[in-house]
């Protein structure tokens, strides 16, 4: 097993602190009479803070992801945890965050609110991860990698082999981003964690679990790790309409199953409905509920789209996603008034 302290790595005003200790962690329970935390006494369904651990939803969610309760850190949308890694063990004005490039931008924005260097290295030009680039950019200051599997915005998984290079050989915590893993084949980078206690592997409740608008984020990673998060996180980071909005999703998880399937059978068909247009270049392969497509005149095929009621993402300004346009999978009647505006945006063309 990899071993790690998270104590050891973890800054000294974190590992110090006296974390705020509020009503609901002095006492909590049922049937009585709080006049502890200065809420309202008239019902109203809100009317008492909700569990600041979250124990109920955590014991739902550990069910459906093979973890234990300890193992999970819960935030308000994936972007807390990923703030909180870095005030948690990033000394901040001295030490370095790394990820790989092209991927999610809030890395480098929460590197740059947290006031750490951020460096990247490229993806190879199939979007494969270069371990051993990765691990010659790291530095002795270098705290924290962040690797997107499946990445955005290219859609493609990293390779095992590289990710448990990288896990092997850096010392620090590596953190892998899973936000659309239930779109992809396998089960992702879970099971490492039981011989590496430096990885945390984030998900998310928002894109196959269609609760974007709950912002429920996860942690998965060794007790440690957790705990540290934990302790820095607001008092009640996780509101009770999130809460109970998630347990019921978890309770209909049916559902959430026949919509992955659709939009997996979805991102088929339109990656080879692209791939037939003519003004398209090339569909990259996606294990995410998005496709990258490189297609002639991205900004104007863009901006045609809007004006026909259609919103993808220019992605082209990207390093390595040279004229891509990022495409998500929606419903199938939205997906084809996208192709059909495609199709409009050609016959105007010629």
């Amino acid at each position: 097993m990899k071993e790690f302290n998270a104590s050891r790595w973890a800054r000294p005003a974190i590992r110090d602190l006296v974390p705020y200790s509020s009503a609901r962690d002095e006492f909590s329970g049922e049937d009585y009479i709080f006049l502890d935390a200065n809420e309202s006494p008239f019902p109203s369904g809100l009317n008492r803070y909700p569990d600041p651990y979250q124990g109920e939803l955590k014991k739902a969610i550990a069910g459906v992801k093979d973890c234990r309760v300890e193992q999970l850190f819960l935030g308000n949308g994936s972007d807390e945890a990923i703030d909180l890694l870095m005030r948690c063990f990033c000394e901040p004005g001295r030490e370095r965050v790394l990820s790989i490039e092209p991927s999610y931008g809030m890395y480098r924005v929460c590197a740059g609110i947290n006031g750490l260097a951020f460096d990247t290295v490229l993806l190879n030009r199939d979007f494969s991860l270069d371990a051993d680039a990765l691990l010659a950019a790291a530095t002795k200051d270098t705290k924290l990698i962040f690797i997107c599997s499946p990445n955005n915005p290219t859609g493609n998984i990293m390779q095992e082999e590289a990710v448990i290079q990288v896990l092997d050989n850096f010392p620090g915590i590596v953190v892998i981003d899973e936000a659309y893993q239930d779109f992809a084949p396998g089960p992702g980078f879970k099971s490492l964690l039981a011989n590496h206690q430096n990885l945390v592997i984030l998900q998310t409740f928002s894109k196959a679990w269609g609760l974007a608008g709950a912002r429920l984020g996860m942690a998965i990673a060794d007790p440690g790790i957790i705990s540290y998060l934990n302790k820095v996180k607001y008092p009640y980071n996780i509101n009770r309409l999130s809460q109970d909005s998630v347990i019921k999703a978890i309770q209909n998880k049916d559902d959430v199953i026949s919509h992955i399937e659709l939009i997996k059978e979805e991102r088929d068909f339109m990656a080879n409905a692209l791939k037939a247009m003519p003004d398209v270049q090339e569909v990259f392969p996606s294990q995410a509920n998005f496709l990258l497509v490189k297609i002639e005149n991205p900004r104007r095929v863009y901006k045609g789209l809007i004006d026909k009621g259609v919103v993808v993402r220019d992605r082209s300004s990207m390093p390595l996603c040279e004229g891509c346009l990022r495409i998500t999978i929606g419903t199938p009647e939205e997906n084809r008034k996208m192709l059909d505006g495609l199709r409009a945006l050609k016959k105007g063309a010629d």
